[in-house]
């Protein structure tokens, strides 16, 4: 029962993700125009769509949200290998040299929290599928949300929320009229060091409560002048509270899938931030974020002690965990205004490795790009204003550059590539990039120009049910939405000495039914 409640949620968060997208203060609103069709992709050929001799050699690893199946195929789109799981992917997901599996995965009983992207669960598969860790982190104080970050100490970086009551986010002094009954949930970093098979030690951590000011209320915490402290997050950014529902409306959107699993009728919109990717940078011992509920990703510090980190001085870069770098909407620190919104909704932010085409830059899958016209989806590539000792310049009262990417993909046609939710990119050493179209289950890579040499759509899904085990049912039209794929060249450590032959017979693709 748990592993068919887990799928429903799965996709569940789906829905809500897709229809919070759109309420954004990032600019990712600010389109005309329908949207274009079939963004499910489901009238669309499954499988294998183009391969090139271009394409780069290897392997793609991906899950989809519907499905505990994780699966590595080739590039004809044949699986090679596959991992099971009674639990379905949260986000991020990593092969160790040694071939073990590392992902975050979604606990159907974790309390409270009823946004998108929940997680709670880190596991440890070995290359022929035994389980051989697992951590939970998930109780009524935090709960582990979307994307993980895998550290060369085999370490974990984890977003994770963490509740705040009314009273506390008052005296933070957010305004009453974005706090729920339920209170509020702020952002945390935890830097977990896996134990035995079931223990996790947290040895870092970072809490955004500790940087945050706002220019409402001087009776309150953290009053002060955003502009002037552009390492500080403004407590009172963020959409307002939904419309209040009762609980019977409430039930309706739940048994529509219109709403995620811990949604109640007072925590609605509890969801401050919302962050949803994390990348570490192990030679600057640096951390990026991505909030796309703001538009923005950050830069943090992590060679700092925990303490230090609470604090706005002390570490390699001497300014404790307040952000060192910031980017993608400067009106949030007031420094700029809707015409300087460079991202919307965007997703997988990560710094392009050592010896690639464009190392020490950032890419991020711009989901919803803003200033007007039909909505579509841009890969950004971004040089940030990085000195040789790692600090980032910022001219006073200026905002943070770059005024815009080096580098961008967008589709020929603008429509035809847009993906509202999940999604991301990264770079191969040959320069060409590897893009996951969340929405539609699509995977491809293009060249530096912009040329398409490899494209897959997966076929694969979960067989779905509701919780209380009933036939399964037509949730959504994304059935194959896929958080994040991952291309694996030749040759990766973590494929030597590893048997890679076509699976006889092929899985099967477990398509529910759906509704047009």
């Amino acid at each position: 029962m748990y592993k068919n409640l887990r799928s429903l949620c799965s996709l569940l968060l789906i829905c809500l993700v897709v229809s919070s997208c759109k309420k954004t203060n990032s600019g990712d609103d600010a389109h005309d125009g329908p949207p274009p069709p079939d963004i499910g992709g489901l009238k669309m050929k499954r499988g294998l769509v183009l391969k090139t001799l271009e394409a780069t050699r290897g392997y793609i690893l991906f899950n989809t949200l519907s499905s505990g199946h994780t699966y590595l195929i080739d590039l004809d789109g044949r699986v090679v290998h596959s991992w099971d799981n009674q639990y379905g992917p949260s986000g991020g997901m990593y092969l160790k040299d040694n071939g073990n599996l590392v992902r975050s995965a979604r606990d159907p009983l974790a309390p409270v929290y009823g946004g998108g992207g929940q997680g709670g669960y880190f596991q440890e598969f070995t290359w022929s599928g035994d389980l051989i860790w697992e951590y939970r982190y998930a109780t009524p104080a935090h709960l582990a949300h979307h994307d993980m970050a895998l550290m060369p100490n085999g370490n974990i970086l984890a977003i994770a929320w963490e509740g705040k009551t009314v009273d506390e986010a008052l005296e933070a002094g957010r305004s009453s009229d974005k706090i729920t009954k339920a209170g509020v949930w702020s952002e945390s970093i935890v830097e977990i060091k896996p134990r035995g098979k079931n223990e996790g030690e947290i040895v870092w951590e970072w809490h955004l409560w500790d940087h945050l000011i706002q220019d409402t209320d001087s009776t309150k915490k953290n009053f002060g002048r955003p502009n002037e402290h552009p390492g500080l997050l403004n407590v009172n950014l963020g959409h307002s509270l939904p419309k209040p529902v009762t609980q019977e409306e409430l039930d309706k959107q739940k048994a529509a899938n219109n709403a995620v699993t811990n949604a109640t009728i007072d925590n609605r919109g509890a969801d401050m931030f919302h962050f949803n990717a994390i990348d570490y940078h192990p030679e600057l011992d640096q951390i990026v974020l991505s909030s796309p509920n703001l538009g923005e990703i950050f830069i943090l510090d992590h060679s700092t002690t925990t303490a230090e980190a609470a604090s706005h001085s002390g570490g390699r870069y001497k300014k404790g965990g307040d952000f060192l770098f910031r980017w993608g909407n400067p009106q949030n620190y007031n420094r700029g205004d809707s015409t300087d919104t460079k991202l919307g909704g965007q997703h997988d932010v990560r710094w392009i490795p050592q010896d690639y085409p464009g190392a020490g830059h950032l890419l991020v899958f711009n989901n919803n790009v803003p200033g007007g016209g039909p909505p579509h989806s841009a890969i950004f590539e971004i040089e940030t204003p990085k000195q040789v000792d790692g600090s980032y310049t910022l001219e006073d009262d200026k905002a943070f550059g770059p005024d815009a990417p080096v580098w961008q993909y967008v589709a020929a046609d603008t429509v035809s590539f847009w993906s509202p939710f999940i999604s991301g990119a990264h770079r191969l050493a040959n320069g060409n990039t590897f893009i996951t179209e969340g929405a539609k289950g699509r995977y491809f890579e293009v060249t530096p120009q912009g040329d398409i040499v490899w494209d897959y759509l997966t076929p694969y899904a979960g067989t779905l049910k509701m919780p209380d085990g009933t036939s399964p049912q037509p949730i959504s039209n994304f059935i194959h939405a896929t958080f994040r794929a991952t291309h694996i060249a030749l040759d990766d450590p973590a494929l030597t000495h590893k048997k890679l032959e076509v699976l006889q017979p092929q899985p099967d693709f477990d398509l529910p039914a759906i509704n047009h």
